[in-house]
């Protein structure tokens, strides 16, 4: 807008510029979709790296191919990845119910684990009353996950829905929520539920100034309603101890006259002590696994009050001894007590996912359409389509019909994403007849945004003493691809002898020459074993590259440089819409368009040695007539010579015969 000038002297105008940057998109961004051993369900989940995976899938499991191919993947150089775990047939989400803190009659508190299997039988959930200022409704929401260590901490909640910490809202919120669980208020009130470490009374001891001296404590510690551990701490200031003068030295004093007292027969139990303002609470933790406690209930007592029912804490002087008299809130766990009424085990489901799960829905956004949420991906891969384990109805083989209707979804999916898919070959695809009857025959599904790779490969097992097994091998590629692109670029055709692939024992057919040169002209990419240069991939093709197909995506480079470049104009482009449609528009159209091919050209990414050669950009009169202009549209037209693989290197030799000189 002009200046407004109503004085002499000097005006500063910023005027806007022409430019917008096209900036350019990742170009192997991997996803994975199938069984996982644990994970939200049909929820995206981006990793870095495959310790990402094993923290929060679970890592490597037998029946997950999937989990297989993300290792491979990140073995082979992928570096980010989005994962959608497809629970198991009949798998169920572990669950407790929490009652009411003021009346044990009734539920006030459903908490729900996120996903499904046994995995969430192994979160605990703490609640706790400690909020200042204590206006008898909020607390605090601990949620511990015993596998993986990670701990949420929702604080100040309150089961009032007019209350902007509504605790569903808050723990349930998609973006800064539970990534663990979620939660439902049961009952019709306010009421908060029962603290873990409910205080069920108190007992003064002593007249100095913490009433220790000649004293002892009696701790029972529940480890099922039939088995209790009793201890006697015997007398708490032993001859040369010193009396503690702050909380945390009686804390020390406690927790190690405790632990002493703990049987040597049973040694998974340990008590703690813990400050908690003017009062120490007592817990104890049991193994139940590696790595892996659970609370117990405790109950504390002085021995000469009549034994270990009679008193829930002990005070000392002015400080407080709380016991806890309820655990944890195990998910999952069937125990009822007066704080919690049960809970359903989470389970893992019969059988593993088909085809109509693995695709799952479009508007549920379950399955392969779980992407839709995600942004950008440019490899999709489907190891689980694979699978095949004979006489185990449990880990069925999908039939031909079933694996051309997922595919057809997921390549769909991948057309519509610019993304490319990378087909396995089935488990039963172990020869070269049976490669040729599949890609010939049985493989329906074929266009410029697919590859396929042949034959499977074997890989040292971790979960079996290191015993080969075979793998389909879309990830090992998708990683591979990923590397290619990182060290050479897009428009480098993953394949060659430095494609080689990493962590691969052997082959499960190994192709020769001649095999090979009757599977490439069919579209179907090789994996050969080759002296020094170990497993590497042997081929660059599409599965619209059968030469028969004449097709112009005949490449696999030449393909997926073409979708770097659509995505990159499609994005870098939005800021055109609603702008005035003339000349105007067309130049500044033009400059960014040419801006951003001339930068691939600097990189090496089209053929041509001068610009006018390598990549072409028009958008003027000639691309945008005025019946365009009267229907609001804006045609921009982009050419460029893709650089192609040089798949067959002809090398000629002549013997040259000298003449005589006279």
């Amino acid at each position: 807008m002009p200046v407004n000038t109503t004085y002499p002297g000097v005006y500063l105008e910023e005027l806007p510029s022409a430019v917008r940057s096209i900036v350019g998109v990742g170009t192997s961004t991997a996803a994975f979709v199938g069984y996982t051993a644990r994970g939200l369900d049909h929820h995206p989940t981006h990793i870095f790296g495959f310790a990402d995976f094993e923290r929060l899938f679970g890592g490597l499991d037998s029946d997950s191919l999937t989990s297989y191919a993300v290792w491979q993947y990140f073995t082979n150089g992928g570096t980010d990845a989005y994962v959608v775990r497809v629970p198991k047939v009949g798998a169920a989400a572990a669950s407790v119910t929490v009652k009411n803190g003021d009346s044990t009659s009734q539920d006030e508190l459903v908490i729900t684990a996120l996903s499904s299997g046994t995995w969430g039988n192994a979160v605990i959930v703490d609640v706790d009353h400690e909020v200042p200022p204590d206006d008898g409704r909020a607390y605090n929401l601990t949620v511990t996950d015993l596998v993986a260590g990670t701990s949420e901490y929702f604080a100040n909640v309150t089961n009032d829905s007019t209350k902007p910490n509504y605790v569903e809202a808050v723990v349930n919120d998609a973006a800064s929520g539970s990534r663990l669980v979620e939660v439902a208020v049961a009952a019709g009130d306010v009421a908060r539920p029962a603290v873990t470490g409910t205080i069920s009374g108190e007992l003064t001891i002593g007249t100095d100034p913490l009433g220790l001296t000649g004293k002892s404590l009696r701790v029972t510690v529940e480890l099922s309603d039939t088995d209790l551990v009793e201890l006697d701490t015997g007398e708490l200031l032993g001859q040369g101890v010193p009396e503690p003068q702050s909380m945390s030295g009686l804390c020390n004093l406690l927790e190690a006259r405790c632990n002493a007292a703990v049987p040597a027969t049973r040694p998974g139990v340990r008590l703690r002590c813990t400050p908690l303002g003017t009062s120490i609470r007592v817990q104890a933790s049991v193994s139940i696994a590696r790595d892996q406690r659970v609370d117990a209930p405790v109950r504390i007592s002085d021995p000469s009050s009549g034994g270990p029912s009679a008193v829930g804490a002990l005070r000392f002087g002015s400080a407080d001894l709380r016991g806890t008299t309820v655990s944890h809130y195990l998910l999952g766990s069937g125990r009822t007590t007066d704080s919690q009424t049960g809970g359903v085990p989470g389970t893992n489901g019969s059988a593993l996912p088909g085809a109509g799960e693995l695709v799952g829905s479009a508007a549920g956004f379950t399955g392969i359409y779980a992407l839709d949420r995600v942004d950008l991906f440019n490899l999709l891969c489907l190891p689980d389509l694979t699978r095949c384990v004979p006489g185990d109805p449990a880990r069925p083989a999908l039939d031909d019909g079933a694996l051309t209707t997922a595919l057809s979804a997921a390549y769909t999916l991948c057309e519509r994403r610019r993304a490319l898919l990378l087909v396995d070959p089935p488990a039963n695809v172990v020869t070269l007849e049976t490669a040729l009857d599949w890609v010939s025959t049985r493989l329906s599904v074929k266009g410029p945004n697919a590859a396929a790779y042949f034959p499977r490969m074997r890989v040292a097992d971790p979960l079996n003493d290191f015993r080969l097994r075979s793998l389909p091998p879309a990830g090992a590629v998708a990683g591979l691809i990923a590397r290619i692109d990182s060290q050479r670029g897009v428009w480098k055709a993953p394949a060659g002898t430095e494609a080689s692939l990493r962590g691969i024992a052997r082959v499960d057919y190994a192709l020769t020459d001649a095999e090979n040169g009757v599977l490439n002209p069919l579209g179907l990419n090789s994996i050969r074993v080759k002296p020094v240069f170990g497993t590497i991939v042997w081929g660059a093709r599409t599965l619209d590259g059968a030469d028969a197909a004449a097709s112009q995506w005949k490449y696999l480079p030449v393909r997926r440089t073409a979708l770097m470049i659509e995505e990159a104009l499609f994005r870098g482009t939005q800021w055109a819409v609603f702008e005035p449609n003339d000349e105007s528009l067309w130049a500044q159209l033009r400059l960014n368009a040419q801006s951003y091919m001339h930068g691939l050209f600097r990189q090496g990414a089209f053929q041509g040695t001068k610009p006018s050669d390598a990549y072409l950009v028009r958008c003027d009169s000639q691309t945008t007539t005025q019946d365009d202009i009267d229907r609001g549209r804006v045609n921009i037209v982009v050419g460029f010579a893709p650089l192609k693989p040089a798949e067959f290197v002809v090398i000629r030799i002549q013997q040259i015969t000298g003449e005589s000189s006279a």
